[in-house]
């Protein structure tokens, strides 16, 4: 039977023990810190996760500060006024990866994350602080149908940078739901975020640990996750 206890204990087994697990796994921020984080930031992390995104993720970092400062770290109310010929030339600067519909996705998302206070009537930070954890799965679909390029897991890494309690469906986590036959369709369906949901759901009731802790420890006891690794 697949439960907390289970899963905790095999982690720590491959782990070599249950001080290792502990050290290894990270908590979420609180609503108030995810509240003051600027929007700006929401945007930068957003984009990085676009350009990491089938490329190599060093290379990306190696070149990040430069994108902060092309793109006015990333100030939403600034990237709003850029006109298509400004977007083209930044698109083209040598200091950054050029490829232009990445590029693009910055002012796009930049009109997302607006386009949210403006209906809302609250910052993007605190629409995403809101949001509740035992539906993370409607935020994932939701910037995936709203943003641009922000689908698979593109937008659960970013929101799992931020701080946001989510889990993810990397290769180890989509093989455990497999495995225990939880998911049995293409892991991005939506039969499979229902019960991915609801798995992640009910191990949080079983253990009181964050949805993060919990997306770890399923990582952690399945795959090729063993002793130093």
């Amino acid at each position: 039977m697949v439960n907390y206890n289970s899963i905790y204990d095999l982690a720590c087994l491959r782990k070599g023990s249950a001080e290792q697990v502990e050290v290894m796994l990270s908590k979420p921020k609180t609503k108030r810190q995810l509240k003051n984080i600027a929007d700006a930031t929401y945007l930068a992390e957003f984009s990085k996760k676009v350009f990491q995104s089938g490329f190599v993720w060093r290379v990306v970092e190696a070149k990040w500060d430069n994108f902060e400062e092309l793109f006015w770290g990333f100030d939403i109310d600034k990237l709003l006024m850029m006109p298509d010929d400004m977007l083209e030339r930044k698109s083209q600067d040598k200091k950054i990866i050029r490829n232009y519909k990445k590029i693009w996705a910055i002012r796009e998302n930049a009109i997302f994350i607006d386009s949210v206070r403006r209906h809302y009537n609250i910052s993007f930070a605190e629409f995403i602080a809101e949001w509740p954890v035992d539906d993370i799965t409607g935020l994932w679909v939701y910037l995936k149908k709203n943003g641009t390029r922000l689908g698979g897991n593109i937008g659960p890494y970013a929101l799992r940078s931020l701080g946001k309690d989510t889990f993810l469906l990397t290769r180890d986590v989509e093989g455990f739901l497999r495995k225990h036959k939880i998911i049995d369709t293409g892991v991005n369906t939506k039969s499979a975020l229902h019960k991915s949901q609801s798995f992640f759901n009910d191990l949080q009731q079983e253990s009181g640990r964050s949805i993060m802790e919990l997306s770890r420890l399923v990582s952690y006891s399945h795959g090729d996750n063993v002793v130093g690794v």
